[in-house]
């Protein structure tokens, strides 16, 4: 793993939190896995592609959400992995607020995601609800 991967991924959260999560699908293999927790009504299970990945997983933020922001606060190189954790927040269209821890964990190759993990706690869900 390079500092540019991981310069790359912070530009990718800086952008989706810009409404652009076009930058963070452009990083994605043709083949990515993309794993989300589910819970409430947020997508879950393992999305396969940029194209899954915008459709089923990107597309429902807005349809769910007023506000919300991915606050990434470290950046943990390990090689070939670059695992991130910070907080969600924001503000669901049914009223209910979103606060939650995450840990996610990018698996690159080549500069492209690879396999992407999403994980959360409690609060995530709640957030969906």
């Amino acid at each position: 793993m390079s500092e540019q991967d991981v310069e790359s991924l912070r530009g990718a959260y800086r952008d989706f939190n810009a409404g652009k999560p076009e930058t963070v699908l452009a990083m994605a293999d043709e083949n990515v896995g993309w794993t989300e927790p589910g819970g409430g009504n947020a997508p879950g299970g393992t999305f396969t592609g940029p194209q899954a990945v915008g459709e089923q997983v990107f597309a429902h933020i807005p349809q769910n959400f007023d506000e919300f922001v991915c606050s990434p606060e470290n950046f943990d190189d390990r090689g070939d992995t670059v695992v991130v954790t910070g907080r969600l927040s924001g503000k669901n269209k049914s009223g209910a607020d979103l606060d939650a821890a995450f840990t996610h964990t990018f698996e690159l190759k080549d500069g492209k995601i690879v396999r992407f993990n999403h994980e959360v706690d409690e609060g995530w869900a709640a957030g969906w609800s």
